[in-house]
């Protein structure tokens, strides 16, 4: 194909007709000239030139049948080097040029004279079809496959343009692009996403991806999981799949900012059966480059399963055995989520600290299933007050926590434990009907009040232990607490190793009898002396030890160092005296005080009849039922019973009739102006007659004069205890003055 057609070379028409035309011209002339040759003349020249016409009509016609519509020698010098198939054909493939490239795909050669079939082949198609011909010609955009003469399968694209059209013929230009390598691509990155997918279905591992934290990308297998519709879903869409209670843990994943390393939270999303499951969600961020978008997300692992076997685990770590609330590790846990969360979100909660009132009296009396039939409702109760995304727990014993969403109102911890103790106290029914239930509360708020949920639910307790003492108080945390608990705490743990270390000792006061002037008892109280020396007196360290129940060791060192002391005076050959001591409220209210009392006696070999037992009038008359029934098992031993500080309290001389006391001692504020005071006298004077009447004893504490031991003789009263015979002195102070009572006799005796 680099020459053009011998007709257009050697022969042209338009030629011919001039000659003719120049012909006919001279035989016109010749025949005017010589008219005589003029018949014969035009007789010659007409047959010469109808057999002139029919070599010109012949000669035009193979001319037309021959000649192409393309200009062979610039296009195909153009198209034969380029670097991608190409053909030139006409619609009856009466032309056809195939370029280098497609020839060497084919496996064809440049002088191959039948190139119509190596076309079809090009063109994917098996045998001549007007059909195909015509969709190839019609169309911008065909594929085709076919195999190469080494057997690999090729495919091509074409695009097919009109190059030229004749009255019965048309010429297109088909310019292809090789498919087979990105196909080959294609195949192999659909296999890779097929096991990728695979894999993650048989892993049952779902993936979410964001670029900005508002749209996602779900993998199929999330879809699955999830039943979600679409690969595509906005946040609020995700996060209404979240449970309530776990949205708090989720907002705060998706708005973290610092996520350089992965994290993971569990949460329950409502999945394709409609049920909440639990799943594991491990997710990190990856910041943008100047050629990628920053991405978030991470792989969702469905953990239900795993929740369901560690069920009983988890019970044991984090759930209270008792109440079937979270414990304290769960608290703890949970509670240091909340509290990021809070910093990434800019929430607060309300941190509740929760004591139950005297409620080792309900245990003494009325048993420990009683009692943690009371926990177990109170919790209960807790837990109608929990607000979305917070958590009822127990502490300790009878400690409780409760955690809250704040939601802008301060007064929300107090008007939310009134209610509670509302709710409590109507638990008194039955057996708990003699006891006023009731609980006080300390409060913090997070993350304000603390560098960690720990310092938050330390200082809640502080709040707690900061109150006035009384029955339901509810108080809020103030860092001016911090200072004074703080150095109550180290008091606590000085006071545990002082009790290990044997730093307390008992001191004694004297009591006189009035009627004889000789010492008839003493009453023992406890002293704190350090190493160095120095006494620690208990208005210092006993209110710290009955807040963090050190009282009770320290009342069992009182009773047994007690009942020792005067069972040694008496091996000594002192005389037989009354050793009085005092119960703390946690003490006396114990179901097992006579057990412990008669045990006492019993390793020091003391007569019960010189034991006597101190009760002050508010302690005996905070439960008067349980009082009465604790004092007549000690009267059953025969200890003896006294009531302290009578006149201070409820002030009701009728319980002289119901406590089965043996003595009555009258408050100091009754003899410090008695000689001065005449109404004080009276009462003092009125309470010695009835105390009389009733068969019981009275003693008068506080006396530092004469004058006061004077009137107090005259009134009738048994005893006398004060500064006016001795302050509270150690044992051999004590022996000084049986000493000087054998001297007073023997001087008697002599007279």
């Amino acid at each position: 194909m680099k020459r053009r057609s011998n007709i257009k070379r050697h022969f042209n028409p338009l030629a011919a007709a001039l000659i003719i035309v120049a012909a006919s011209s001279l035989v016109i002339g010749y025949c005017i000239a010589y008219p005589q040759y003029a018949k014969d003349t035009l007789v010659i020249y007409v047959c010469t030139m109808v057999c002139a016409t029919l070599i010109l009509a012949i000669s035009t016609y193979i001319y037309k049948s021959k000649r192409t519509s393309i200009d062979e020698k610039d296009i195909t010098k153009i198209i034969e080097d380029l670097n991608t198939e190409m053909i030139i054909w006409s619609d009856n493939f009466s032309y056809v040029f195939i370029n280098k490239k497609l020839r060497d795909l084919l496996g064809i050669t440049a002088d191959r004279s039948d190139k119509k079939e190596a076309v079809w082949t090009a063109f994917g198609i098996n045998s001549p079809d007007e059909s195909a011909l015509m969709k190839i010609a019609g169309s911008n955009s065909y594929e085709s496959s076919f195999r190469n003469p080494q057997g690999s399968l090729v495919s091509i694209a074409w695009s097919t343009s009109p190059v030229k059209k004749y009255r019965k013929q048309s010429v297109y230009l088909s310019t292809g692009f090789n498919l087979t390598e990105l196909k080959k691509m294609r195949v192999n990155l659909a296999s890779a996403n097929d096991f990728f997918h695979s894999s993650m279905e048989l892993a049952e591992i779902g993936l979410i991806m964001s670029t900005d934290r508002k749209i996602f990308r779900a993998s199929p297998e999330l879809m699955r999981m999830l039943g979600l519709k679409t690969g595509t879903i906005n946040i609020n869409e995700f996060r209404s799949l979240v449970h309530p209670n776990d949205r708090i843990q989720f907002d705060g994943a998706v708005r973290s900012e610092d996520l350089s390393e992965i994290k993971n939270i569990e949460v329950r999303l409502r999945s394709a059966d409609g049920s909440y499951r639990w799943y594991s969600y491990r997710f990190k961020s990856i910041a943008g480059t100047g050629n990628t978008l920053p991405l978030f997300g991470g792989a969702v692992i469905d953990v239900t399963q795993e929740h369901e076997k560690d069920i009983l685990i988890e019970r044991l770590a984090y759930i209270d055995e008792v109440t079937d609330i979270a414990n304290r590790n769960k608290l703890v846990g949970t509670g240091q989520e909340i509290y990021d969360s809070c910093k990434v979100l800019n929430y607060s909660f309300w941190m509740i600290v929760l004591d139950i009132d005297r409620f080792h009296i309900i245990n003494d009396t009325i048993g420990y299933n009683n009692g943690n039939y009371v926990l177990k409702n109170f919790a209960h109760i807790l837990y109608k007050f929990v607000t979305p995304g917070g958590l009822a727990a127990r502490i300790s014993g009878d400690n409780f926590a409760l955690l809250l969403r704040d939601y802008g109102d301060d007064e929300m911890p107090t008007r939310t434990v009134k209610s509670i103790q509302d709710e409590f106290s109507k638990l008194a029914v039955d057996e708990l009907a003699s006891i006023n239930l009731c609980c006080s509360a300390g409060y913090s708020k997070m993350p304000e009040d603390g560098n960690s949920f720990l310092d938050v639910m330390e200082h809640a307790e502080f709040a707690l232990k900061s109150s006035d003492g009384t029955q339901g108080s509810v108080c809020g945390y103030e860092p001016s607490m911090h200072d004074s608990i703080i150095g109550n705490t180290e008091l606590e743990k000085s006071l545990a190793l002082a009790i290990d270390n044997n730093e307390l000792q008992l001191f004694y006061q004297p009591k006189i009898n009035l009627a004889t002037g000789r010492i008839m008892g003493v009453e023992a109280l406890i002293r704190w002396i350090k190493p160095d020396g120095t006494i620690v007196k208990p208005d210092a360290f006993v209110p710290i030890a009955e807040s963090s129940h050190l009282i009770g060791r320290i009342s069992e060192f009182v009773l047994n160092e007690g009942c020792r002391q005067n069972k040694l005076w008496q091996k000594m050959g002192y005389p037989s005296i009354v050793m009085s001591i005092n119960f703390a409220s946690s003490d006396f209210y114990q179901t097992d005080l006579k057990d412990k009392v008669f045990e006492a006696l019993a390793r020091s070999g003391l007569d019960p009849q010189w034991l006597e037992v101190e009760l002050t009038e508010t302690l005996a008359l905070s439960d008067i039922d349980f009082a009465v029934d604790q004092m007549n098992k000690l009267r059953d031993l025969g200890v003896k019973l006294a009531m302290d500080d009578f006149g201070t309290g409820y002030s009701s001389l009728s319980y002289l009739q119901i406590l089965p006391i043996t003595l009555l001692k009258l408050d100091r504020s009754f003899i410090t102006d008695i000689e001065h005071d005449n109404i004080a006298y009276e009462i003092v004077s009125a309470v010695i007659r009835i105390a009389k009447s009733k068969k019981i004893e009275t003693i008068a504490e506080g006396i530092e004069n004469n004058v006061q031991e004077s009137i107090l003789r005259m009134a009738g009263c048994d005893y006398a205890q004060g500064y006016l015979y001795g302050r509270p002195m150690p044992p051999e102070k004590i022996q000084e003055y049986f000493d000087m009572d054998e001297k007073r006799d023997f001087n008697i005796k002599r007279k």
